[in-house]
Order: structure tokens, then C-alpha cells, then sequence
């Protein structure tokens, strides 16, 4: 935007060459303006201030009011939604029958109001490309794993055996010990198979390579629960990518005690009370942002239903704002272990026809 100095001098320059003979256009043209804004600028004499600003323009008609504003802003401050990103207060308030605006709408207000310093994603882990195994509903193919928590001095740890389903995202089973020890490990599995009744049915245990997940005495017991072994590549971190990342969720949930557990115990009562919540309260992202108990038992399917109910309300009441079709809410129907190539292709065809 020209200042009105500037524009003043370009006017005087402009009539000191026609006075000296130039035209009037090749002028123009060298200070790089139009002769239509020239004409413009001296309309009223040298009175050359921009009225753009001035100008009387017509509201967008999917502008959100001033009062909407507040009320979205009042609702992502609540304390049940006060540590959410805006991927996941939508869906709690479409399961409440709520539609106050877009993720994206409600990121622009928070960058607008600075209320995102503490909401940032975390970054999602690349996978390899390798043979894989589908899941196309729960208790097909579970993939386990042992991680370290810390115990109450440095270098004690305890050591937590969890399973999971990676259809539903439940935890399957569960429990902590002292040591990393096979016979451990075969306790778990079979109070996991028993408890969700897959005893001699198709079920695929996925793990990395550690001693007890090779042990023989563990290979035997798969073999007589009738599962079928599945394991990481040698020396490849991430081909045990939904343990991994259930860990990772584990251990930066904002009360984990990361000066570790005062005993075995209250790691145990602590377990207890994350895997519960996890399963029965979390809003996955990997699965429409349902709870992985909902999805484990096919209740998940009334809630997404549910929710495109709701957004394509919000559509037919206020068309203007949207400028393509609602969210998809599709249900995500397979699970595939470290998908290979032609795996994600056909994903990416089926939700672009979806979309």
C-alpha cells in the first residue's frame, strides 16, 4: 500500500514529465502505476489518502459472530477440555449432540487467543513396509511387549507385560513384575486368552525379538493355545509400532510418576487405573476417536452414526460454511500391522471415495 507522500510525489513527477512533453501512459507505466489510478489519485487535487479502509464492506455470511467466538472459547477452556487438542473436543461434543465449529475454525480462535502453547500433537512415527497381518475385527491379532517404569530409587525398574489389541486399541491384559521372565509372560497370555474366550481360535500375537518372547517354554504354550507367532524384524525398532506407541502414551499421561513408584504396588494400583481409563475413556485417534472399548464390543459403530447425524445438521442449518462435504465418520472396518505399500494404496482409494 502506496503512502499518501508517495503518492503526492508520484503525481508531481507524473505532471513534470507531461509538461516536458511525455505522454501520459509510457509515465505511468515507468513508476509502475495505471493511468486509471492516476486519474484516481487526482480526482480531488492533491487530496490523494487511501479510502480503502473507509470502505463500507458486506459481512461474509459464514463469519462466526462475536458471540460464538465467546462460546467457543468458553467451551475449550472448560476443565474437562482444558488439556484437549480441538481433534479431540470434537468428537466429545458431537457425542453430546454439540456442533460449535470446525477443528480448524476452533485452532485459528486458539492461535487467536494463544490458548494452543500446550495442545501440540506430537509428531506420528514413519513405518516400514513389510508382510503384514489385518485385523478386520477384535481379538484377531494382538501384539504385547515389556516396558520399564521406574521403581523407587535410581536403576530399579518394573517391569510391565501389557497386550493389545490392535483392532480396538484395548488393552487385552496386563501385569507387572520384578523380573523379565518368560514364565511371566506365559501367565499373561493365557489368563488374556481365557478372559476373551479365543482359546483355539485364529489369533496372531505380534512381539519384538526379547528372550522371553523367544523363549522356548513361551513357543511351546502358543503352539497349544493355537496362535500364531509374529515377530519384529531383527535389529528394527519400530516394527512393534502399537505397543510402542501405547507406552509412549503411558508414560507421558500427566500423572505419571516419573520419579518413579514408591513400590510394587502402587505400580500395579496405577496400571490398574490408566488401562481402565484408557480403555473406557480415551478418544483414540486412530479409530475415529471412539474409546477402544467401544470398539472392541461394536459400540462404536452407534457413535460415529451418531456424530454424522450431527454434522450434517450443522450443514443443512448453515450451508454457507461449508464449502465440501461433512466430516467422514466412516467406521474404519481393518487394522493392518505395519501396512505394507499396496495395503496403504487401497486404504488411501477407499477414503478418498468416502470423502
Amino acid at each position: 500500500m502506496i503512502s499518501s507522500s508517495d503518492r503526492r510525489k508520484v503525481i508531481e513527477l507524473i505532471d513534470e514529465a507531461r509538461e516536458n512533453g511525455a505522454r501520459l501512459a509510457p509515465a505511468c507505466a515507468i513508476l509502475n502505476i495505471s493511468v486509471r489510478t492516476y486519474e484516481r489519485w487526482i480526482k480531488d487535487g492533491l487530496n490523494t489518502t487511501d479510502k480503502r479502509p473507509l470502505a463500507n464492506r458486506k459481512k461474509p455470511v459464514n463469519k462466526l459472530s462475536d458471540e460464538e467466538k465467546t462460546e467457543i472459547v468458553k467451551v475449550i477452556n472448560q476443565p474437562v477440555f482444558a488439556d484437549l487438542t480441538p481433534a479431540q473436543i470434537v468428537p466429545k461434543l458431537a457425542d453430546q449432540g454439540i456442533y460449535l465449529a470446525s477443528e480448524s475454525t476452533i485452532y485459528r480462535i486458539m492461535r487467536e487467543e494463544n490458548l494452543n502453547s500446550k495442545r501440540i500433537p506430537v509428531n506420528k512415527r514413519s513405518k516400514k513396509t513389510i508382510t503384514t497381518h489385518i485385523a478386520k475385527g477384535p481379538n484377531e491379532v494382538w501384539s504385547w511387549d515389556i516396558t520399564w517404569i521406574p521403581g523407587p530409587v535410581k536403576g530399579h525398574y518394573y517391569k510391565l507385560y501389557l497386550i493389545l489389541d490392535i483392532f480396538s486399541r484395548m488393552i487385552v491384559g496386563w501385569e507387572i513384575h520384578e523380573e523379565e521372565l518368560a514364565i511371566h509372560a506365559q501367565n499373561l497370555i493365557k489368563k488374556a486368552v481365557y478372559k476373551h474366550g479365543v482359546f483355539k481360535k485364529p489369533l496372531v500375537l505380534h512381539s519384538d525379538n526379547g528372550s522371553p518372547m523367544k523363549a522356548q517354554n513361551f513357543q511351546v504354550l502358543l503352539d497349544k493355545l493355537g496362535i500364531t507367532k509374529s515377530y519384529s524384524r531383527p535389529r528394527v525398532s519400530n516394527d512393534n509400532p502399537f505397543s510402542e506407541s501405547l507406552f509412549k502414551t503411558l508414560k507421558y499421561t500427566k500423572d505419571f510418576p516419573t520419579k518413579g513408584f514408591e513400590s510394587l504396588e502402587e505400580a500395579r494400583r496405577w496400571v490398574y487405573k490408566f488401562s481402565d481409563l484408557y480403555n473406557k475413556e480415551f478418544l483414540h485417534s486412530g479409530i475415529k476417536f471412539v474409546t477402544p472399548y467401544q470398539r472392541h464390543y461394536g459400540l462404536d459403530q452407534e457413535v460415529l452414526k451418531k456424530r454424522d447425524d450431527i454434522y450434517r445438521q450443522a450443514k443443512t442449518k448453515k450451508p454457507e460454511r461449508w464449502s465440501r462435504n461433512t466430516r467422514n465418520w466412516s467406521r474404519i472396518e481393518q487394522v493392518a500391522l505395519n501396512p505394507t505399500d499396496e495395503l496403504k494404496k487401497a486404504f488411501e482409494e477407499k477414503v478418498r471415495q468416502l470423502s
